[in-house]
């Protein structure tokens, strides 16, 4: 079927709006063809490449001849695109090249269009035609396409602080309608602020298809703070459902800054450092990129020795304590920091092995020189002693090894230890004695020898008699021990005990009664302590009896010149006595004689209790 030409439809149609009476069918058929104003559009929303499903909202009249669909172009004009008989049950559709083979028309007159266009989005109108009448209703159609995820492209490979520079492109593409950009930094909009955030966006149209594609462009002036911050960008774009968005991957940029502080740093294993170990500076500075020179300045040196951020000093000794500074090359900022090496030296007079007599007086010193109080303390053979060793008069005993050791217990790993071996060397000294068993059969002598090193003995009897058995010795312990036989003397006998070392031979002999011949034993000797013990009760009774003796001569010279003095007041008193009373009767002198006999009785006991209170 052809189409009349849009101007011949428009008179036509002018023509019957303005005749009062025109012919009925004729003008049904023209009022068809003409655009009509329509009020409360109905509006379908497409998905871009979906299928538009747009039902004719127009309830079938009795009598329909045939429904069509038309769209209108922008200046009015329509455009048939389908057509279906009510009658034929056929179905049309015109010759339109933007809709071929996308057009469904269905019995209830709904039309779908697959594929959805943006240029879809268009006026159609739905027309229900009968004998009498032409009814219309239009439908708009909106066409929305998602963007793409938006990118940030052409990226900065670094900012610089205190520089205006592009930080890179948001680009979102093939959207409808076109959308809005807005950038980020960490979650929080970035507004334009003039010479440190310009923002520019720019929409470009393909003519193809439609589609939009936005391209915003963020040029910023970083900061030292914003080293770790997450730029993104936000398309806002419209969907069949309303407001939408999408965001962009977040980008983190590498902000350069200058170095603003210099930091010197000990890389040790340890929180102290000691003499002999290894020290390490790092120098560093804060800034991006960090320097990678520096200039070390070490105790006793004017000049900075210009390394690499480390600096490595070995085995260190005492004399490296001091302040150690770094700085930048150009000396513009420095930091400074210091190192005590600790040390410990021991000096033991007489250390190593010393060989001294028995009764020799030894002075031992151990002499500590630290960097802090040092702890010292004395070990003789694996055991830990008390005191400090001091040696007035040398015994077998005090011979060991020694130990003087010495630790700082601050730093760890700092200890000192150095060792004197003593060796106390005395000629034998031979003591002998003689005991009766008690089966009166036979009698043991001992024979008790000092001496370091350890003596050889050898028996010898002279005299008749044999050696019950073989000479038996006990444990050399402190430059002592005993060499016993026990023997049954038939006849007086001499025994003789030779002890014999590097230093000298002694010779003791003992006499030894037959053993049918009684004679007093001597005691074997008591071991030190006991010696010791018995020679204090000694000393104690000693003194006892001395104070006593003194006491006694002091009481007895008192008494002496007080009885001396008593005698002298008696003499002098009968004489006084005779010249007073030359006359008196024989009776009166017996009183008298009695009365001076009471003064002497009385003297007497005063005399008495005075003995008694000394």
């Amino acid at each position: 079927m052809m189409e009349p030409p849009a101007a011949a439809v428009a008179a036509a149609c002018a023509s019957c709006r303005r005749r009062p009476l025109p012919p009925p069918l004729l003008c049904l058929l023209l009022a068809a063809l003409c655009p009509r104003p329509a009020l409360g559009l109905y509006t379908v929303n497409a998905v871009y490449g979906d299928t538009i499903t747009m039902p004719c909202r127009l309830e079938v009249p009795d009598g329909l001849m045939f429904g069509k669909w038309k769209y209108e172009m922008p200046n009015g004009s329509p455009v048939f695109i389908a057509f279906r008989s009510s009658t034929k049950k056929n179905v049309q559709y015109d010759d339109v090249p933007d809709y071929k083979d996308r057009l469904s028309l269905s019995e209830n007159y709904t039309l779908s269009i697959k594929n959805a266009r943006i240029s879809d989005e268009k006026r159609f109108v739905c027309m229900l035609v009968t004998e009498d009448d032409v009814s219309e209703e239009p439908t708009i159609v909106k066409v929305f396409k998602q963007p793409s995820q938006p990118e940030i492209l052409h990226q900065a490979d670094f900012l610089e602080t205190e520089k205006l520079q592009m930080l890179g492109e948001c680009v979102a593409r093939e959207s409808y309608p076109e959308g809005n950009v807005t950038w980020y930094k960490n979650g929080r909009v970035l507004q334009p602020v003039e010479e440190v955030v310009v923002i520019n966006l720019q929409k470009i149209v393909d003519k193809s298809t439609g589609l939009f594609t936005m391209t915003s462009s963020l040029q910023y002036m970083p900061t030292k703070e914003d080293a770790n911050a997450k730029f993104s960008c936000i398309v806002t774009y419209y969907g069949p459902s309303g407001q939408k968005t999408i965001q962009s991957e977040p980008v983190v940029f590498d902000v350069h800054y200058p170095t603003e502080k210099v930091t010197i740093r000990v890389l040790s294993q340890s929180s102290t450092v000691k003499e002999g170990d290894n020290i390490t500076l790092k120098c560093s500075g804060n800034g991006n990129p960090p320097p990678q020179e520096f200039l070390f300045y070490i105790p006793g040196e004017t000049e900075g020795i210009r390394s690499s951020d480390t600096y490595i000093m070995t085995d260190v000794r005492r004399n490296a304590t001091g302040e150690y500074k770094c700085s930048l090359t150009d000396k513009s900022m420095m930091d400074a920091t210091t190192i005590t090496v600790h040390y410990l030296d021991l000096q033991l007079t007489p250390s190593g092995e010393v060989t001294k007599q028995i009764g020799e007086a030894l002075p031992v010193s151990c002499t500590i020189s630290s960097s802090r109080n040092a702890t010292v303390f004395w070990i003789k053979d694996n055991t830990r002693m008390q005191t400090s060793p001091s040696f007035s008069s040398l015994q077998y005993q005090d011979a060991g090894n020694y130990i003087c050791e010495t630790t700082l217990q601050e730093v760890e790993g700092l200890k000192k230890r150095k060792t004197l071996k003593l060796i106390v060397e005395g000629k034998p000294q031979i003591k002998m004695t003689k005991k009766t068993n008690t089966n009166k059969m036979s009698k043991t002598i001992v024979c008790h020898v000092e001496g370091f090193p350890k003596p050889a003995v050898q028996w010898t009897v002279t005299g008749s008699g044999s050696i019950i058995n073989k000479a038996k010795e006990t444990k050399y312990v402190n430059g002592r021990f005993s060499s016993k036989i026990v023997i049954a003397p038939e006849e007086n006998v001499t025994l003789t005990c030779i002890a014999e070392n590097q230093l000298e031979r002694t010779v003791t002999s003992l006499n030894v009664s037959a053993i049918s011949i009684p004679e007093y034993d001597e005691p074997e000797d008591r071991n030190d302590d006991n010696s010791e013990k018995v020679n204090d009760q000694a000393k104690l009774i000693v003194g006892i009896v001395v104070g006593l003796l003194l006491a006694a001569l002091v009481a007895g010279v008192v008494y002496w010149l007080y009885v001396k003095k008593s005698n002298d007041a008696k003499g002098k008193s009968e004489k006084a006595a005779a010249q007073n009373f030359p006359s008196l009767p024989r009776t009166a002198s017996k009183h008298v004689d009695k009365d001076l006999g009471n003064i002497e009785e009385n003297k007497k006991l005063e005399e008495n209790n005075h003995k008694s209170e000394t």
